[in-house]
């Protein structure tokens, strides 16, 4: 007799099944059987990002779930600026709509909102061009609040100035505010088109051990003591360095890892305690080719994070 739990997600079932019965020791071993299946029609919570709006979508309804940034009342019309990871959106709610009207009088800045409606061009004269969406807006059909907040502890627009150690306490609404969200996204575009250049290459991303015993290196090692032989330490490594090096003596001789890095260092311009960077290990190139494979990807990136074409000048050390 089989019991079964589906669980469901946005285009993801999740099928668990116990069996009740008395098994035999192999059965036994096979009574958890999980079945994954993906449904082209599941439908997810939200059907765009704010800053995927745009003219195209025109006419078409769509669902955002977000934070409330900005609420104002225009003399019968609301106006909510509705913030996600990618960017704003303007909704609109008319007082045609009771209950979705009466629900965005309630909300207040930084609440959790999801907002069903319609896609319609801005009137003449109200295109924001300081917004990705800014030519469109939504005009709000229903409003549902997933959870209130209390008013945060500084504002979240651009032209406020909050001192480091508040923003630090208050991370986590530190990283809703705009620029802060965009530093993110850009980081994350870096380290991705980083690796798809490194795997076009040939080499292979390895992560290699964190916990390991301490090295003589330039630094200080941070030690961690192990609960299960008292006296004993752990040390977080300085670099991958003896790891990617054993790789290259096994054969692997394209390797690289966005490493995390750790120097009990005091807190400097130049020094970080814990750091990312990336880590790269070769054989069988020459100084031609390593000139190539760390030139190209440098302008590459430098144009992706400030969009300026760079040419670095490539001399020897005599010329220098």
């Amino acid at each position: 007799m089989l019991a079964g739990v589906t669980l469901r997600g946005p285009g993801l079932a999740l099928v668990l099944c116990r069996c009740r019965v008395p098994l035999s020791a192999s059965q036994e071993r096979k009574r958890h059987r999980i079945r994954i299946t993906r449904s082209e029609n599941t439908i997810m919570m939200r059907s765009h990002y704010c800053g995927q709006l745009n003219e195209s979508l025109e006419g078409q309804e769509i669902t955002l779930c977000g934070w409330v940034h900005r609420r104002r009342d225009h003399g019968g019309v609301i106006f909510l600026d509705i913030r996600d990871r990618e960017g704003m959106a303007q909704v609109v709610f008319d007082p045609d709509r009771a209950d979705s009207f009466a629900a965005a009088d309630r909300v207040r800045s930084e609440y959790v909102v999801k907002v069903v409606g319609k896609v319609r061009a801005r009137p003449a004269g109200a295109v924001n061009a300081n917004m990705a969406s800014g030519a469109i807006e939504v005009l709000g059909y229903e409003l549902e609040v997933l959870n209130e907040s209390e008013t945060p502890p500084f504002p979240l627009n651009e032209y406020s100035d909050v001192g480091e150690e508040t923003r630090l306490r208050y991370r986590f609404i530190d990283l809703r505010r705009p620029e802060m969200a965009e530093k993110l996204r850009l980081r994350s575009r870096i380290t991705t088109s980083i690796r798809r250049y490194l795997d076009d290459n040939g080499f292979l991303d390895v992560e290699t051990p964190i916990l390991t015993r301490a090295t003589p290196e330039g630094a200080r090692d941070y030690l961690v003591p192990s609960r299960t032989h008292p006296g004993s330490f752990f040390a977080l490594p300085q670099s991958p360095q003896l790891f990617k090096q054993l790789l290259m003596v096994a054969g692997f001789d394209r390797y690289y890892q966005i490493a995390k890095c750790f120097r009990d260092e005091d807190l400097r311009a130049d020094r970080q305690p814990e750091f990312t960077q990336i880590d790269i290990e070769t054989s069988f190139l020459n100084e031609e080719d390593i000139i190539g494979l760390t030139y190209n990807p440098l302008t590459k990136h430098y144009k992706l994070a400030s969009d300026v074409d760079v040419n670095y000048m490539i001399q020897t050390l005599r010329e220098a």
